[in-house]
């Protein structure tokens, strides 16, 4: 039976542990954010790398979402006699939720998984020990332009992917279903808010930083080998997928 507790506090502290390194780091990374010089140009790399690669994936994701949403909630609304808020229930939900949540997740398989893997190797490769010899903070280089870039990233692409749904749902919704074009978007005019707007905005620069910080954190961290680097990379992408679900159920309860 003592066994039993010894193991699982082993595990406890184990786990307390790891979070409070974890959010050592992210703090590292911040301060680091704020000293100059900031190193724009890695900045950028990483925002090409993040944003503008992801671009396609989300067109093509936000654009059959909004179609199965539109399709979906067209015959939902239909049984009560108002397919008339189609374009609204297709807008809410994905600003408010869906963008949001769905573009980190694409983003974090796409973009995530290559940040891990690339610290990873070079961690195990003595990269990172070479920048830490030559006095070089490796947050400078490394942590901090991933951050700011996908703090730039997110929102702006989870706006991609909200566009590109709402019309989406327009061509199943009144091209397909035969909704007049006008009740469609009317009603997301009278229906949708700034505050729904900047709700989701707020949503997805928070799950990029949360994106970011375990994928570097875990790439950092790797341990020697591909072994070690596939580890990081698989952990980076479960774990990053898992909080921003958790995270956005936080921010459900705390604003609605």
């Amino acid at each position: 039976m003592l066994n039993i507790f010894q193991k699982t506090g082993a595990l406890v502290l184990g786990a307390l542990g790891s979070m409070g390194r974890m959010f050592i780091f992210l703090a590292t990374t911040v301060y680091w954010t704020f000293l100059p010089p900031l190193k724009v140009g890695r900045v950028m790399r990483q925002l090409r790398f993040i944003g503008s690669k992801s671009v396609p994936l989300i067109v093509l994701t936000g654009g059959f979402t909004g179609m199965i949403l539109g399709l979906q909630v067209y015959y939902t609304l239909r049984k009560f006699g108002a397919d008339a808020y189609l374009g609204p229930a297709v807008a809410l939900s994905l600003i408010r939720e869906l963008g949001p949540v769905l573009s980190a997740l694409m983003i974090t398989g796409r973009a995530g998984s290559a940040v891990a893997a690339e610290i990873g190797i070079m961690r195990i490769t003595e990269q990172v020990d070479a920048l830490e010899s030559m006095s070089l903070s490796p947050y400078r280089y490394l942590m901090t332009p991933n951050l700011l870039a996908a703090l730039i990233a997110f929102p702006l692409l989870g706006s991609i992917f909200n566009v590109v749904g709402i019309y989406g749902g327009y061509v199943v919704g009144v091209k397909l279903l035969g909704l007049s074009s006008g009740t469609y978007f009317s009603g997301i005019r009278d229906f949708v808010d700034i505050v729904d707007i900047r709700q989701g905005l707020v949503k997805s620069a928070c799950f990029g930083i949360i994106v970011l910080w375990v994928s570097t954190y875990q790439g950092y961290h790797a341990k020697h080998g591909a072994e070690g680097v596939s580890r990081a990379t698989t952990t980076a992408v479960v774990m990053s997928s898992t909080l921003v679900l958790v995270w956005d159920y936080f921010l459900n309860s705390v604003t609605l």
